[in-house]
Formats: structure tokens, C-alpha cells, sequence
């Protein structure tokens, strides 16, 4: 009986430890091709949010984070600079819109040195399908609204859902989510407009995978 116990106990512990080597092996030979999907995902999203025209950089590794209450997190978020010709151009910063219907929300958006926003776009969201979910690109091009657009003090009052005086379309049954996303907009644009040049005096600190 004892020996019987003693050999099953091994052919597990074999079995456990070849278990183990090969989630190992695999985690090894797929972290690459991960990193490359990511980076190809992140570059997308900033050839969407921002026009490779208005930059000659290589903006997903010229990346510094910031910490502000105006972009909706206590964490650091990542913005990426642009520049043309060695100088300042425009940039793409993620934020957080923490009062969406289903929970937090993740945006990015493009800014132009002279506040015009570029572009914006949803990373993340749960917003409820059919409703809420309209933010996304790929349900409706109510994210494009953005484009164009400046914050400025003579008109931070249409910075609002139509429902609430602005000059943003709601969806119908939906108010809470786009209203949310209105204000994360305005709140990014506003922390840039404030602090673009100390942003990009920062150091480049996003990590290695942004900074090679």
C-alpha cells in the first residue's frame, strides 16, 4: 500500500512539473507575438486619434505619464507626444470617465497645440449594448463629434448633452453614458490647454515597451 501511494504521489508530481514546464514554455513563446499585437493595436488607435501628418516622431515611444483629478484617475496616464520638425506639435492623452453607466470609461484623445482636438476614441467601456454602447466607433460615429472642437472659456457651456443645454446629441435612453464621456472630453482638453508645456518637458517614463 505504501509503495502504491509513494508511486502515485510521483507520477503526479511528474505530471505537476510538466504542467508547469509547459505553461511556462508557452507563456515564453507567445509574450512576443503579444507585445507586437499591443503595439500594433496602440498604434492604430494614435493613427486614429491623431493624423500622421502632424507628427515626424515615432509617437507610441515618445510617452511620459501624468496625474491629474481632471483626467477622472488618481492613476498616471499615458500621453504620447508628437512633434514636427523637433517641436511641440500635438498629442495623445488616455483619461478615464469614471461616471458611466456601467462603470469607468477609457478614452483617448488627440489635441493640437492650439487646443483643436484631433481626434477622441473609446479604449474600454461596459456600457450596455444597444444603449450606452453607442459610444463606440464601431456601433456609431457619435465619437466623431469631437473633431475639430476647442474648449475655451466663451464656450465650456456647450461642452453638455443637448438634454442638459449643450451641444452634444444624447442617445435615446441613454443619457448617463454620453453625458459622462462630453465631460471627460472637456476635462482632458482642459488639463492640456493648462499644462501642454510642462507635459512635454517631461521625461519619457511610460516604460521600455513605449520608450525604445
Amino acid at each position: 500500500m505504501l509503495a502504491a501511494i509513494r508511486k502515485n504521489g510521483l507520477v503526479l508530481a511528474v505530471f505537476a512539473c510538466a504542467s508547469t514546464g509547459v505553461v511556462a514554455l508557452t507563456h515564453y513563446l507567445t509574450e512576443s507575438q503579444i507585445k507586437v499585437q499591443e503595439n500594433k493595436q496602440l498604434l492604430s488607435v494614435l493613427n486614429q486619434v491623431v493624423p500622421p501628418k502632424l507628427h515626424d516622431n515615432a509617437l507610441s515611444q515618445t510617452c511620459t505619464l501624468v496625474s491629474d483629478p481632471l483626467l477622472g484617475s488618481n492613476k498616471p496616464m499615458p500621453v504620447y507626444l508628437g512633434t514636427l520638425g523637433g517641436e511641440p506639435n500635438v498629442l495623445a492623452i488616455e483619461s478615464i470617465a469614471p461616471d458611466g453607466y456601467n462603470g469607468a470609461i477609457k478614452i483617448i484623445v488627440g489635441i493640437r497645440n492650439d487646443g483643436t482636438i484631433t481626434g477622441t476614441r473609446v479604449l474600454a467601456h461596459q456600457e450596455t449594448p444597444g444603449l450606452g454602447d453607442k459610444i463606440d466607433l464601431r456601433i456609431t460615429n457619435w465619437i466623431l463629434g469631437f473633431t475639430g472642437k476647442q474648449v475655451t472659456e466663451d464656450n465650456e457651456g456647450q461642452w453638455r448633452v443637448r438634454k442638459d443645454g449643450g451641444q452634444f446629441d444624447q442617445f435615446t435612453g441613454a443619457t448617463i453614458t454620453p453625458r459622462a464621456v462630453v465631460k471627460a472630453v472637456k476635462q482632458t482638453t482642459q488639463y492640456v490647454n493648462q499644462h501642454r508645456d510642462d507635459i512635454f518637458k517631461q521625461p519619457l517614463n511610460c516604460g521600455g515597451e513605449h520608450n525604445e
